[in-house]
């Protein structure tokens, strides 16, 4: 944590809320719903990364058990109009990330996809075990229209709540009791359009790891990355957008997470991440491979894959 007060201003960032919208009729959409929570839906079949929603406030994180809201869960859910997901991924397993899947996936019929840290969170929600999946990292897994490849990660420096979750997660649990996991960048591929994306959804890497994979869009998070040194940044961003050859990049997680989605969207405070910084490096590196650079607009369905 540091001392400096405050927080960014979005509205500096104004011009780069500018991801392409889908059209009417686009063959595959993404859409965003704060911190790492991405609804990936071809009209037929969808996925959803997080599915995150509940955002309790930062008091109620650091001094209470945490639960899922039903009544936040559901109007998020109504806001995307989703009724059916082939399967919920989340990223790692913190309380930001993972606390809401297997609520998401019940009442969506989706499996929970992940490492066996993920799975114990969805036993501890008491989601059956067919309903489980533990994947091989760097091995596909086929869900609905498309092939997801979850690929070794690490979570940004500092990680508050390490380790592997070994036992079921049931709420209402502290939020130390959702330990990070397993890590992971995930690769999907859209079988019908060939088109593919990578979702980094912490700002960590592991070297070398993504090498030889392809994606024309990567979903890129950034939370605590604007309080790294700038070296690792320029890494950062070799590691992910380079490795995978990419063109458009839309920035994730930057959002205060502990502000609910029924208010409007503010950056995290300088104590806990610098989106300045960010955004002068990866901007400059953007600007250096001639890569589109965005943040997403909350609730819009858009298509990165356009233009």
């Amino acid at each position: 944590m540091r001392l400096k007060l405050g927080r960014p201003d979005l509205a500096d960032y104004a011009g780069y809320f500018d991801a392409p919208n889908a059209e009417p009729g686009a063959p595959l959409t993404v859409t965003w719903a704060g911190v790492t929570t991405l609804l990936i839906d071809d009209g037929s079949s969808a996925l959803m990364t997080d599915g995150f929603f509940s955002r309790p406030g930062l008091l109620t994180v650091g001094v209470r058990p945490l639960k899922p809201s039903a009544p936040r869960i559901d109007g998020c859910l109504s806001r995307l109009a989703v009724d059916r997901l082939e399967a919920v991924l989340p990223v790692h397993t913190h309380f930001d990330h993972a606390m809401d899947s297997v609520v998401v996936a019940e009442g969506t019929g989706a499996k929970v996809v992940g490492g066996e840290s993920a799975s114990q969170i969805g036993r501890g929600g008491g989601l059956p075990e067919d309903r489980l999946v533990v994947a091989t990292p760097g091995e596909p897994v086929t869900l609905g229209a498309y092939d997801v490849t979850l690929v070794e990660s690490e979570h940004c420096p500092p990680d508050r709540f390490p380790g592997v979750i070994t036992e079921p997660v049931v709420p209402p649990a502290k939020a130390s009791a959702y330990k990070c996991g397993e890590a992971w960048s995930t690769l999907v591929c859209h079988r019908p359009t060939e088109k593919r994306m990578l979702i980094v959804g912490s700002a960590g890497f592991v070297p070398g790891a993504l090498a030889g994979q392809r994606a024309e869009v990567v979903y890129l998070g950034v939370g605590q990355l604007g309080l790294q040194a700038k070296r690792y940044l320029v890494d950062y961003w070799t590691e992910t957008v380079r490795a995978v050859g990419a063109r458009r990049v839309v920035l994730i997680h930057w959002d205060d997470f502990f502000r609910p989605l029924h208010k409007p969207l503010r950056a995290l405070p300088y104590a806990g991440d610098d989106l300045d910084i960010t955004m002068e490096v990866l901007s400059r590196l953007a600007d250096e491979d001639g890569v589109a650079l965005h943040l997403p607009t909350l609730w819009q369905r858009e298509d990165p894959w356009r233009g």
